[in-house]
């Protein structure tokens, strides 16, 4: 049965891997605290100074209205609208004026008064919600460079609704040109708020497109057109939408492939990707975020709910650390890997299905500039103390807390994490500091450390497991910025405890095994399973936790330690999915909807709870319960199929119970094929 098989090879890739990790330590760019200056001199002169920002090649600005004039009359947009009217036997001018009508919705007006006006609010807003925000200036730097020499697109890592205020706000600041963003339609319900952002230089597209070949032809054209003028760089990104879990999501392709179809088409002659890490020392949506992985619905954008949200600005949300990456040339990425001349041989206003090449370059893009923000995020010393307390719940002594994360500070800069300790702080001072930022996950009593999940001794056995689990969640979510940076050592730790043997090839079946039931878990490079398990083989030897030799890999009596945190580490991720797996195999007989097994999982996983037959509580959180059902499909043990009302799943049973048995390791994991160790 081909289903279960581990680490089934996809098509090879053409020449080396486009990513790969420096392994040796790298010198990082400094920061500068931008919001020090704010705090000495006054906000409005600040919004109203002189902004004459630098731009490509020197061009005068592009008017919002002879964008959409340009887009509109574009070739492109005029054959689509040509063939739809063709096809539906309309007259070209009413789908001309719906396409119209699209532009209108869509189209930002970035205005300067706008730009002034958010410029003056978010500087007494983020002045009040963050003790400081950090920015690599030698980054900022680079990228005025780019900006002037070629089509930008800035790519950010995505935390929270403020991502794109402060990415305006800083560009402001350092009088470079503001970018237009893609903005969720969901914004323009918020009346005010939407209209704002607009004049801001939002651009707003739907959440999805369907097969609305008009919509999708106008607003790739409005992108591309964008791109083309160079007048402002553009933002989207890559995930999607927000991170709930604060783990960097699979990435989207869609926008990514637009930007890179201008270069493709020798329309320009290169476009800068610029990879931005934005990491938050407390997320403003924490527990908003962990309400909704528990089921409890999103609240509706709206101005209303913008102004009952007031009462943060009372609350310390400490540091934003915003590190601006090396700009990327796309140029440089195709070199010797794509062939554009097919385009050449298509009029280039005839719509053109990327080709099989196209498209897995465009995922391996979108790829190495997620591990790009990864390798760039920057971890506060909480992160450490939340990956300690998780793993010695209900209660750790304060002075082993202390200890471990002294430890784990260690070990993580070892593994290469970005670190950003506080000036001169005693590690006790930084632990303190840390449970005082975050009092309402864990706070200090009677000399232990444990979580503040309040109300938990008093109400019915449902209330105490969702207080419980709320708490979890949310430190988890801090804990999980760790994960990044131990993913690859890690699975090699839990893979050493699954394998029937220390036989290097059967430790790295199950390593393999477990990078691809994880993969919408974890960002991993496509095809290179092999690398990553040397890398992680390399961390682990670098830390003395593991010998090699040629044939066997095992933990040393020093390291034991190290591999046995590890695993407990990655043990909620391993006993959420066996949950998940084991609900899939026994309780879904019949065809069934993401919306009826959501709340089904999540009931079944309750119950346990309850009983106290588990104490994974993050196998309540829809986002583990999501990327299980993927990995399933993915691994052939599901299938997914479409249907007019949206998708529907069908289990294979028995391919679903073999996975769950090579998880509890009561069945060797299949061996990949052809590895080379």
């Amino acid at each position: 049965m081909a289903t279960a098989a581990a680490g089934a090879p996809g098509r090879a890739r053409r020449g080396a891997p486009m990513y790969s990790k420096e392994l040796t330590s790298k010198k990082r760019d400094e920061f500068e605290d931008i919001l020090e200056e704010r705090r000495l001199s006054s906000d409005l002169r600040y919004a109203m100074k002189c902004y004459t920002p630098v731009i490509y090649k020197g061009l005068s600005p592009c008017k919002p209205n002879a964008i959409k004039s340009a887009v509109l009359h574009s070739e492109q947009v005029q054959y689509v609208i040509k063939q739809l009217a063709k096809e539906m036997g309309e007259s070209p001018d009413i789908i001309q004026e719906e396409a119209t009508e699209i532009l209108d919705e869509m189209g930002h007006r970035m205005q300067l008064g706008a730009v002034r006006f958010f410029a003056f609010t978010l500087s007494k807003i983020f002045k009040q919600l963050f003790q400081r925000v950090c920015v690599n200036e030698e980054g900022m730097q680079r990228l005025q460079h780019a900006i002037q020499e070629h089509p930008v697109v800035l790519l950010p890592s995505h935390r929270s609704y403020v991502d794109f205020l402060m990415l305006s706000y800083l560009l402001y600041t350092y009088d470079l040109a503001l970018p237009v963003i893609a903005a969720g339609i969901d914004f323009l319900g918020m009346k005010i708020v939407g209209e704002l952002l607009r004049r801001a230089g939002a651009f707003f597209m739907r959440r999805s497109f369907g097969g609305n070949r008009l919509y999708w032809a106008v607003f790739a054209e409005y992108v591309k057109t964008m791109l083309r003028s160079g007048y402002a760089p553009i933002e989207f990104f890559l995930e999607g939408t927000r991170s709930r879990t604060a783990k960097t999501l699979t990435p989207k392709f869609g926008l990514l492939s637009i930007v890179m179809e201008p270069f493709f088409k020798r329309e320009v002659f290169d476009t800068y990707l610029v990879p931005i890490s934005i990491s938050y020392e407390r997320i403003l949506e924490e527990s908003l975020y962990a309400y909704e992985l528990l089921g409890v619905p999103k609240p509706k954008e709206s101005t209303s709910g913008l102004l009952k949200a007031r009462r943060i600005l009372s609350d310390n949300f400490g540091t934003i650390h915003i590190y601006v990456g090396q700009p990327v040339s796309l140029r440089t990425l195709a070199s010797g890997r794509i062939n554009r001349c097919p385009y050449n041989l298509v009029p280039r206003h005839l719509p053109q299905k990327p080709s099989e090449d196209i498209q897995e370059f465009v995922s391996d893009v979108a790829y190495k500039m997620e591990l790009l923000q990864i390798e760039n995020m920057v971890l506060s010393p909480w992160v450490l103390v939340a990956a300690v307390l998780l793993q010695n719940l209900p209660a750790v002594e304060f002075e082993l807390l202390i200890e471990k994360t002294l430890w784990l500070k260690g070990l993580t800069q070892t593994f290469g994490g970005f670190i950003e300790w506080p000036d001169n702080l005693c590690a006790k001072k930084a632990v303190l500091s840390g449970l005082t930022l975050h009092s309402n996950i864990a706070g200090l009593v009677d000399g232990h450390v444990v979580l503040n999940d309040k109300g938990v001794e008093d109400g019915a056995v449902g209330e105490i497991v969702f207080r419980h689990a709320l708490a979890v969640l949310m430190c988890a979510t801090y804990r999980n910025q760790l994960l990044n940076v131990f993913v690859r050592p890690a699975l090699v730790a839990v893979a050493l405890q699954m394998a029937p043997s220390f036989r290097k090839e059967e430790v790295y079946s199950c390593f393999n095994f477990l990078r691809d039931v994880f993969s919408n878990e974890f960002i991993f490079f496509p095809g290179i399973s092999l690398k990553d398990f040397e890398e992680g083989c390399f961390l682990l030897t670098k830390c003395d936790a593991i010998q090699t030799s040629q044939q066997e890999i095992y933990p040393t009596d020093k390291g034991s330690g190290t591999v046995s945190f590890l695993s407990a580490m990655f043990r909620p991720f391993v006993e959420g999915y066996q949950l998940i797996f084991r609900y899939l195999s026994k309780e879904m007989k019949e065809a069934f909807t993401e919306k009826q097994f959501i709340p089904g999982v999540r009931n079944f996983v309750f119950q346990l709870l309850e009983k106290g037959s588990t104490q994974c509580y993050e196998a309540l959180s829809s986002d583990m319960q999501k990327n299980a059902l993927s990995a399933l499909v993915q691994l052939g043990a599901v299938k997914k199929k479409k249907m007019p009302s949206g998708f529907t799943y069908n289990v294979n049973q028995e391919a679903v119970s073999k996975i769950l048995d090579m998880f509890d390791a009561r069945i060797p994991v299949q061996k990949p094929v052809a590895a080379r160790l």
